[in-house]
C-alpha cells in the first residue's frame, strides 16, 4: 500500500466539505485550462490576457472579499485556491494574489464606495486587470523610504517617480500606486492611459517567467482629488495589503513543493539506474521522506493559520511564519527534486526547475525571508534590529 504525501496527516479530513468542493473545482481547472500550457508560457516569457476573464469566470479574483462580485469565500478556502494555482506555475499565483490580496484589496479596504462601485466588479470578473506599486528601483524592504511623491495642485494631485518589479504592471487597467504625501503616505488610483504614465517590461528574467513584471514611470501626472484612496494616511495602507497577499504564498508555495514531490515520485519509480529503479534506493527514500515531512508540517502550519485568520486572529508576525516557512521549504524541496530527476531535472519538461527558479522570487518578494526573520525576531525578544 501506498500514500500519496497529504495522506500521511489525513490532510483532507481537515478540510470542511465546501473547502474540498472548491479545491477540487480549482484543481480541475488548473489541470484542464492552465497546467498543458503553463511550460510553454514559461519558455516564451508569456501570459495571455485572456486569462484574467477565465479565473474571473471561476470567481477566483479577490475571492476571499465580499460583495461587488467576489465570491466572499473564507480564508482557507482562498488559500486552498492558491496552492492549487501554485501547483502550476507561482506567476498563475502571482496573477491572481495582485489581483485580488493587493489591487482589489486596497479598493475594498481603503476605498470609497465611487471608486469600490468602479473597479471591483470588472476586476472580480477579470474585465479588467490592476496592479500594485509599491516597490521603488532604491527601496523594497524599506517603503518608507519611497521616493514617488504625490504633491497637492488645485483640487487634485501631481504623481512623480518611479515603481519596479510591478506584477501585471503593462496589463493593468488601474494602479494603485503608493506615494509619499505633505501628510504621510496616500495611495492612488491610475487609470491605464492617464497623460505621464509610461510602462516597461522587464526581460531576461530566469524566474517567474509566466508572468508581466513592469517598471512603471510617472512624469508629472495629473489625477482628479477622487483618485485618492480616502482612508490612506500612512504605511498601514500597504502594509495591509501586503499581509493579505502573503497569507496566499503561505499556501501557494507548498503547492510548487507538492507538485514537485509528485512529478519525482513518478519519476523514481520508473527511472531504471543499475537494473532496479531509482525508488529502492535508501538515499532516494530518505530524501522522499525529509520532503514529504516539510511538506505535511507546512500544510498543517498553513491550515491553522487559515483557521486563525477566519476567526479573525491572525497577527502579522503569525503571516511571516508561515510566509518564511512555506517559501524556504518549497524551494528546498524543489532543489532535491530536481536532484532526483537527474539530467531531466534541468529541463522544463519536469516542473521542479521551473519551480525552484519561481520560488526564488517568491522567497524574496511580499518580504525577503530576512525580513520576516527580523520580524520574529522582534515579536519574541521586543528588539527591534531591522536598523
Amino acid at each position: 500500500m501506498t500514500y500519496t504525501p497529504t495522506e500521511l496527516i489525513a490532510f483532507d479530513s481537515l478540510l470542511t466539505e465546501e473547502e474540498r468542493a472548491i479545491r477540487d473545482t480549482v484543481r480541475d481547472f488548473c489541470d484542464k485550462e492552465l497546467r498543458p500550457h503553463v511550460s510553454g508560457w514559461f519558455d516564451n516569457h508569456e501570459i495571455p490576457r485572456d486569462l484574467g476573464p477565465k479565473l474571473g469566470a471561476m470567481g477566483l479574483l479577490g475571492m476571499h472579499l465580499e460583495g461587488y462580485g467576489c465570491a466572499g469565500t473564507s480564508s482557507v478556502a482562498y488559500g486552498l485556491a492558491c496552492m492549487e494555482l501554485e501547483a502550476v506555475d507561482s506567476g498563475l499565483r502571482s496573477f491572481v494574489s495582485v489581483q485580488g490580496s493587493l489591487a482589489m484589496y486596497a479598493i475594498h479596504r481603503w476605498g470609497d464606495e465611487d471608486q469600490k462601485q468602479r473597479w471591483l466588479p470588472e476586476m472580480a470578473a477579470g474585465t479588467a486587470i490592476g496592479c500594485f506599486g509599491l516597490t521603488e528601483p532604491d527601496y523594497g524592504s524599506d517603503p518608507a523610504g519611497m521616493r514617488t511623491t504625490a504633491r497637492r495642485e488645485g483640487d487634485g494631485w501631481v504623481l512623480n517617480g518611479t515603481k519596479t518589479w510591478i506584477t501585471n504592471g503593462s496589463l493593468a487597467d488601474v494602479m494603485v500606486i503608493w506615494a509619499r504625501t505633505e501628510d504621510g503616505y496616500g495611495g492612488f488610483l491610475v487609470e491605464k492611459g492617464t497623460e505621464g504614465v509610461s510602462t516597461t517590461d522587464i526581460h531576461r528574467k530566469v524566474s517567474l517567467r509566466a508572468s508581466i513584471t513592469s517598471e512603471i514611470s510617472l512624469n508629472d501626472v495629473h489625477l482628479p482629488h477622487t483618485s485618492r484612496l480616502p482612508q490612506t494616511d500612512s504605511l498601514r495602507g500597504p502594509l495591509s495589503c501586503l499581509s493579505e497577499a502573503r497569507f496566499g504564498i503561505i499556501f501557494g508555495a507548498l503547492g510548487a513543493a507538492r507538485d514537485c514531490i509528485e512529478q519525482t515520485l513518478g519519476y523514481v519509480q520508473e527511472r531504471m539506474v543499475f537494473e532496479k529503479s531509482l525508488a529502492s534506493y535508501q538515499l532516494t527514500q530518505a530524501k522522499l521522506a525529509d520532503m514529504v515531512l516539510e511538506l505535511d508540517k507546512g500544510l498543517l502550519l498553513a491550515l491553522q493559520l487559515g483557521r486563525m485568520k477566519d476567526a479573525g486572529d491572525l497577527p502579522p508576525q503569525s503571516i511571516s511564519l508561515g510566509k518564511l516557512n512555506s517559501t524556504r521549504e518549497a524551494l528546498e524541496i524543489a532543489r532535491t527534486c530536481r536532484t532526483l530527476l537527474g539530467a531531466s531535472g534541468i529541463t522544463t519538461e519536469y516542473s521542479p526547475i521551473r519551480h525552484a527558479n519561481n520560488l526564488e522570487s517568491v522567497l524574496t518578494y511580499e518580504g525577503t525571508a530576512e525580513m520576516h526573520q527580523l520580524i520574529l525576531g522582534q515579536a519574541l525578544t521586543g528588539e527591534q534590529a531591522f536598523r
